[in-house]
Formats: structure tokens, C-alpha cells, sequence
């Protein structure tokens, strides 16, 4: 009897459990948002090496951009930075503005709780 190797395995069992329902942090954008580019500063280059993008990694979108068939779902942006966090193809929270980098950290923190676990179905 034939066995499958490990990497075959995987494989098969990734492609039976259907597509993936990643969360991330959408992160709507402007080139012409003074604020933005203070997020950029302040977080943007620490944001991909914390606990927290593990758990919802940053996803950059130019609101003058066509909007991805993925994220049409999300409905009023009005402002920029607005940072969207989905789960499971649905919004669970959204940070509207930013301040200072402690009180964005502080809303992550509060998006991230919001997440599914393990458990949840």
C-alpha cells in the first residue's frame, strides 16, 4: 500500500478544508492624508513585526483605487487612515482616525480581542 509524503499530505488536506478565511487589518489610505504618513512614520514600520499583525497583518488599500472584489463588503470609508479589521469575510471592528501611536496600539489590542478563537465555529 502507497503512502502519501508529508508534503503531499499537507497538501491534500489544505485543498479539503476550502479556502482560507484569513483576518487582517485593512488599512484604507491616502497619498494626500498628512495623517497617514504620520501613521507610516510612527507605526507603520513596526506594525508587520508585532504580536499583533500576526493575528490581523496589515493590508494597505488606496482609497483612489478600484476597491478588491474581496473587500466590497466594507462600506463607509469616509476618512483616512480608517483601519478595518475582518474575520471570516466580515467586519469585526474599525479604527477611525489616528491620534497617537499608544491610543492605535490600545484599539488593535481591543480589535484583536474581538477575534474568533480556536474554538469559536
Amino acid at each position: 500500500m502507497k503512502t502519501l509524503s508529508g508534503g503531499v499530505l499537507l497538501l491534500f488536506l489544505s485543498l479539503m478544508a476550502g479556502p482560507s478565511q484569513a483576518a487582517e487589518l485593512v488599512y484604507f489610505w491616502s497619498v494626500t492624508c498628512p495623517i497617514c504618513e504620520t501613521w507610516d512614520e510612527e507605526v507603520g514600520e513596526i506594525y508587520p513585526k508585532t504580536e499583533e499583525a500576526k493575528v490581523l497583518p496589515l493590508r494597505r488599500v488606496s482609497i483612489f483605487d478600484d476597491r478588491p472584489e474581496d473587500l466590497e463588503f466594507i462600506r463607509g470609508i469616509v476618512y483616512t487612515p480608517t483601519f478595518v479589521a475582518i474575520e471570516n469575510g466580515r467586519e469585526i471592528g474599525r479604527i477611525v482616525g489616528y491620534i497617537r501611536d499608544y491610543f492605535f496600539w490600545w484599539q488593535v489590542g481591543e480589535l484583536v480581542k474581538k477575534m474568533s478563537s480556536p474554538e469559536d465555529p
